[in-house]
């Protein structure tokens, strides 16, 4: 589960709500629960990560090696994702630069005044060399109508969704998610 701790989004969540859905959770500990974050200071993640029971933590800003370094060192058992919004072959020469510091890498489109979340698709092409030293995910405009392609075309070692699954910002549609998993149904 994915929860939006960034205040601009129209996905967000403020912790209370995190830690009341986190708690009702019934076996937590079998879900990643994960907080995303757009620039936030490290104080505020570290603090959400243990008010809330987060289990990992996505930079989605432009958060340096040092400071996802130093929430590594803050945070040792939390699993930390960095997002790339890609803009061309130059991004993804960056993303190798974040190893040593993140367990996991996630590429999303880019657009210049959001920082994800805007149903634009990535061009998987560009994806088709890249292999990256830390298993990735593949965000940006992925639906149950090209799920399979992006998939095929990009080979991520998972996805990452929202839009393409939602009736409007924040709003989740059941019937979207249901058709989408059935798409990676033999998979």
């Amino acid at each position: 589960l994915g929860f939006m701790c960034f205040p601009g989004s129209p996905r967000y969540a403020a912790v209370t709500q995190i830690q009341a859905i986190v708690e009702a959770l019934p076996d937590r500990e079998a879900i990643d629960r994960v907080g995303v974050f757009v620039d936030a200071p490290l104080d505020e993640i570290v603090e959400v990560v243990a008010i809330a029971d987060l289990n990992a933590v996505q930079l989605h800003g432009t958060e340096s090696v040092e400071f996802c370094q130093q929430l590594r060192d803050r945070l040792p058992g939390v699993e930390l994702i960095k997002a790339f919004r890609v803009r061309s072959m130059e991004t993804l020469n960056q993303v190798n630069g974040y190893a040593a510091a993140v367990d996991t890498f996630l590429l999303d489109a880019y657009h210049p005044q959001q920082w994800g979340g805007t149903g634009q698709t990535l061009d998987w092409s560009l994806l088709e060399p890249f292999r990256p030293d830390r298993p990735w995910l593949l965000a940006g405009g992925i639906h149950p109508h090209n799920v399979l392609q992006a998939l095929n075309q990009a080979h991520p070692d998972g996805i990452d969704l929202s839009s393409g699954v939602e009736r409007t910002p924040g709003d989740k549609d059941l019937e979207k998610v249901a058709q989408l998993f059935e798409q990676l149904v033999g998979w």
